[in-house]
């Protein structure tokens, strides 16, 4: 009986960290993209460079290995990121930042329509 039990624990200790690390990586990824733009623009250009430098050198695969490296890049830093969180127990439920991923609204302001002055004193 013990046995079954630890056995169930386990799997839904690593369920649990298995489900936090595919978040950090979706949320990292998502960062990236969209905060890292200028990081990204910036690593694109110095792809570009080194994709000119390198076409006298491998004339047929330069092209190849340096979007292979920036893909490699960037993915090892989402992953690395993603490890070391989880590795932490970080949850993303505990971070302040990340409503959006939890679904709930944080909107402080209800709006207030034109008409609203003219028609919500009418009950």
């Amino acid at each position: 009986m013990q046995l079954v039990q630890n056995i169930t624990w386990k799997k839904n200790i690593y369920l649990a960290v298995t489900k936090s690390f595919l978040l950090w990586n979706f949320t990292l990824a998502v960062c990236l993209l969209v905060v890292g733009f200028p990081i990204q623009v910036i690593l694109a250009t110095v792809g570009i460079l080194a994709t000119v430098i390198l076409q006298a050198i491998l004339p047929s695969s330069a092209v190849l290995l340096v979007v292979s490296s920036v893909i490699a890049l960037n993915s090892l830093i989402v992953f690395v990121g993603a490890t070391i969180l989880t590795a932490k127990g970080i949850h993303p439920q505990e971070v302040s930042w990340l409503h959006w991923l939890h679904g709930q609204d944080s909107s402080v302001n209800n709006p207030v329509y034109a008409s609203c002055p003219l028609t919500c004193a009418l009950h």
